[in-house]
């Protein structure tokens, strides 16, 4: 899967001379976190609503809510938004364009391709991803245990949920929080089977057994 597969194709953008106050605006209208600022077709910018808020408190001691919106529009977005910008371009693994974000502390990443802004990808499209290839929204059960990490381990686990019935929907895999030599799978099932006697099987054959039936 490729950020080109996830990403938001029509991208709402701002200049560095527009006012803060408007981008809060179509901030508001479009219900989005982040524009580009663009400026001869090039992306030189970006300005998100956390850069709004944090602009604001430094200013807010003494203002009532109308000095706020003129101070708002009287500043451009120039002097708030982040220069340093992280791109990313449409044949991109979205898991890299994920690591990015994560890496950096960051909620999106323009869409870039051959100098021209194509797109956007932001942290609700990577949620967007997650719940997409756990297959959640199918339902069946979540099947989470602990492995050995070697060839052909995990082809033990599908074999046994597949000899119940079941089929397979995802399969994911994660070293994080495991003794060495270990690795925690989760798989989601797809259709009816012996839900019983797959449980029985798996809880006497591994450990770190946890199945949520669906």
């Amino acid at each position: 899967m490729y950020v080109k597969d996830w990403m938001t194709k029509k991208v709402f953008t701002v200049t560095p001379d527009d006012a803060v106050s408007d981008a809060a605006a179509i901030m508001k209208e479009r219900k989005i976190k982040h524009l580009p600022v663009v400026k001869g077709g090039k992306v030189t910018g970006i300005l998100s609503d956390r850069d709004i808020k944090e602009y604001i408190p430094s200013k807010a001691t003494s203002l009532d809510v109308y000095e706020l919106h003129y101070l708002l529009a009287k500043t451009k977005v120039k002097e708030i938004m982040r220069k340093k910008v992280f791109t990313t371009s449409p044949d991109t693994p979205v898991e890299e364009a994920a690591r990015v974000m994560h890496d950096e502390n960051i909620g999106s990443l323009p869409v870039v391709e051959k100098r021209r802004l194509v797109g956007i990808i932001s942290d609700r499209d990577i949620f967007r991803v997650l719940v997409d290839i756990t297959g959640i929204r199918h339902g069946g059960h979540r099947v989470c245990l602990l492995v050995e990490d070697r060839p052909g381990s995990i082809k033990e686990v599908t074999d046994i949920i597949r000899k119940h019935g079941f089929g397979l929907q995802s399969i994911l895999t994660t070293y994080e929080g495991v003794k060495e030599g270990y690795r925690r799978v989760v798989v989601r099932t797809r259709g009816k089977g012996n839900f019983n006697s797959m449980r029985k099987e798996l809880e006497a054959t591994y450990s770190g057994v946890e199945i949520k039936k669906g």
